[in-house]
């Protein structure tokens, strides 16, 4: 399981022309679950994107969390960040779990997100196609794994 993290000014995901999940500031999460994910492990990645330091204290370093600035969080599962790319010039998707192993994940990181964050937390739609808009704020980006 890893996912993706980017500070955003804005935030939001379409599908068949409906916006389905949108945010101001906070971050950005394309997630990306593998085979034998574990419930231990999605509560780490949930407690890393909520608790990731990557906005600016006072002085102008990056101390702050989202829980801290309680910003808005946008979480979009991307099958392809899972992907080995690592040979070749076309990505094998077998180091990313199947749509029936990763949905439920994806949903329960949805959950502990929900519970554990005060600010806004929306998502994109599951196995849609979907277009995502961004403004990176920095631009700053992290990857991050459990």
């Amino acid at each position: 399981m890893l996912a993706l993290i980017q500070r955003v000014t804005q935030a939001s995901v379409e599908v068949d022309g409906a916006i389905v999940g949108a945010i101001d500031a906070g971050l950005l999460a394309l997630v990306g679950m593998e085979p034998g994910d574990t419930d231990a492990q999605i509560a780490r990645l949930a407690d890393r994107v909520l608790g990731y330091r990557v906005f600016e204290d006072g002085e102008g370093r990056m101390n702050l969390s989202l829980k801290d600035t309680g910003g808005g969080l946008l979480l979009v599962s991307q099958f392809t960040l899972a992907a080995d790319t690592r040979s070749g010039m076309r990505a094998s998707f077998t180091s990313a779990a199947s749509p029936a192993e990763a949905e439920p994940g994806f949903n329960k990181l949805v959950d502990i997100c929900r519970q554990r964050h005060a600010g806004r937390v929306e998502t994109g739609r599951f196995r849609a196609h979907m277009s995502v808009r961004l403004v990176n704020d920095g631009p700053v980006t992290f990857l991050l794994r459990p």
